[in-house]
């Protein structure tokens, strides 16, 4: 039996989404850097967001436990710690959900993923584990290296 089952809590649960338009975790980085940027220039919360039309309904199992996997070009390679979800007006009477992530980017081992639209519930027994620190030479190699790297259980 888990901790988490002997306190009776439910297990962590996670959001894994497609990182649509964006070819690396170096990219990302660089486009929140320059979001976060540009909100706090505009006097806005800077805290990185990613807006869905779907509220996750398990909402509560995830704020401040769980965290948002990113896949790249097919290959979890990240995530980000989701500290809240937000409602969000963009002033046409759709009600949408801002997933507020913390800034930093876990790079995690590479793990392939299926195509999939909008994002997915993940439970914490399928996640990817994050890389070891000390990794960053692993972490620079290209997503298809780390990719087969893993596979051989070298990674």
């Amino acid at each position: 039996m888990s901790l988490a089952m002997a306190r009776n809590e439910s297990p962590t649960l996670h959001l894994i989404k497609l990182c649509v338009g964006v070819t690396s975790v170096e990219e990302l980085d660089r486009l929140q850097t320059l979001r976060m940027e540009e909100r706090r220039s505009a006097g806005l919360d800077p805290r990185p967001v990613h807006v869905t039309r779907m509220w996750p309904k398990r909402a509560d199992e995830i704020v401040g436990k769980g965290s948002l996997y990113w896949v790249f070009k097919g290959v979890v390679l990240a995530r980000q710690r989701i500290v809240a979800f937000e409602p969000v007006d963009e002033g046409d009477g759709v009600r949408r959900c801002g997933i507020v992530r913390a800034p930093e980017l876990i790079r995690t081992v590479p793990q392939p993923r299926r195509a999939f639209q909008g994002w997915r519930y993940l439970n914490a027994a399928d996640a990817p584990a994050d890389l070891p620190k000390g990794a960053e030479v692993a972490a620079e190699m290209p997503a298809e290296m780390r990719l087969a790297l893993s596979q051989f259980g070298v990674l």
